[in-house]
């Protein structure tokens, strides 16, 4: 692998995380705040974590303008342990919940949930993912607890470009990768959660954002680690949590503040992810995007080489001579195929400059006949 000063990183996640940051990390990580011993050494419920812990909660809320009215959470068990919290937490209110499947990761969700409920989906899922059916043909459950979305499809690189009306029932959505890249009503919502390892910190940590009424009422059977009403009670301590993983989430937050908050964040990522699609668009159908115009993800954004249906020996020269250049990361899902560059809030316009600089020469390097 090529020098970390210089690798540019397109990793879906766990993702590019800021150098700066990183070397703040680095600064402390032998003696916290002079102490001479490493903050993974230290007591999670030590006067230094418990300010960490403060802190961060305090960012999340800055950042994204969360109500009073809502609690901040840091759970363990990722976005897959939060599939299940999400059910076991407020399914129970009907036994049934709406699950819009748009891609592989809300399918893992509504799968998940039919282990505790009746789990009804809004729309037949599609042989291939890359759409969004217009709500209005969408196939609602009166009766349903919550309804469940996925805001940006990690894997499948489909995003949502509307908050879904549902006449009153409270939404829940995975902003695992688009948490902090765009401006949110966090009031249209009745839960909020992503992990933390794509645009705000390494893995370990979810960040479960939670409207005050939809607390108290979990399934007998839920765990406690995953037991909304007893974290929000045990202020995100109720075991030992994954203290190193929050301790960086706060620095990165902080470094979101610094750099002109979500409103910059946003900014960026639209001049990022539309550089790509140009040059895509711009290349005669040599690279594709087989996803629908309107849902595209800002995000992550998946590709074919060499034509509509790809070539994958082409792909596999594309990788190789993008690691030369010090760029990783960049193959596809492994249910998808193809090529994916992950634009995630520490991936600057220079970085995806630089992609886009080595796509337009290896397709004049690597020539197809249509």
């Amino acid at each position: 692998m090529g020098s970390s000063q210089s690798a540019l990183n397109f990793g879906a996640g766990p993702a590019k995380l800021p150098r700066e940051v990183l070397e703040q990390v680095q600064s402390e990580f032998l003696s916290y705040k002079k102490m001479g011993m490493s903050i993974i050494e230290m007591s999670h419920r030590s006067k230094e974590y418990m300010d960490i812990n403060k802190n961060a909660q305090q960012a999340v809320r800055a950042l994204l303008k969360v109500p009073d009215n809502y609690n901040i959470l840091f759970m363990q068990g990722g976005g897959c342990g939060t599939f299940a919290a999400v059910a076991l937490n407020l399914i129970n209110r009907t036994g049934t919940a709406d699950y819009a499947v748009t891609g592989t990761w809300s399918g893992k969700a509504a799968k998940e949930a039919t282990k505790y409920g009746k789990v009804n989906l809004l729309f037949p899922k599609a042989d291939k993912p890359g759409s969004i059916p217009d709500q209005r043909t969408w196939n609602y459950d009166p009766k349903a607890s919550y309804v469940y979305y996925c805001d940006n499809e990690t894997v499948d690189g489909v995003e949502f470009p509307y908050v879904p009306n549902t006449n009153g029932v409270p939404i829940v959505c995975d902003m695992s990768s688009s948490i902090m890249t765009k401006k949110v009503d966090v009031s249209k919502f009745g839960v909020i959660f992503g992990g933390a390892q794509k645009n705000i910190g390494p893995s370990g940590v979810v960040v479960v954002i939670i409207r005050e009424d939809l607390l108290g009422n979990p399934m007998t059977v839920c765990p406690s680690v995953f037991d909304f009403t007893h974290i929000n009670k045990e202020n995100s301590i109720h075991n030992t949590p994954s203290t190193f993983s929050v301790y960086v989430m706060e620095k990165v937050l902080q470094w979101i503040i610094e750099k002109g908050g979500v409103e910059a964040m946003e900014k960026q990522s639209d001049e990022k992810s539309k550089l790509l699609y140009e040059t895509m668009a711009n290349s005669k159908s040599y690279y594709c995007c087989p996803i629908d115009a309107n849902v595209r993800s800002r995000i992550n954004i998946p590709f074919r080489v060499g034509g509509k249906m790809g070539n994958e020996a082409l792909e596999a020269k594309f990788l190789e001579e993008a690691e030369k250049l010090n760029m990783f990361q960049l193959k596809g899902h492994r249910s998808v195929g193809g090529i994916r560059a992950s634009l995630y809030n520490a991936v600057s316009l220079d970085d995806v400059t630089l992609l886009v600089k080595f796509m337009m020469e290896f397709q004049k390097q690597n020539p197809v006949n249509n």
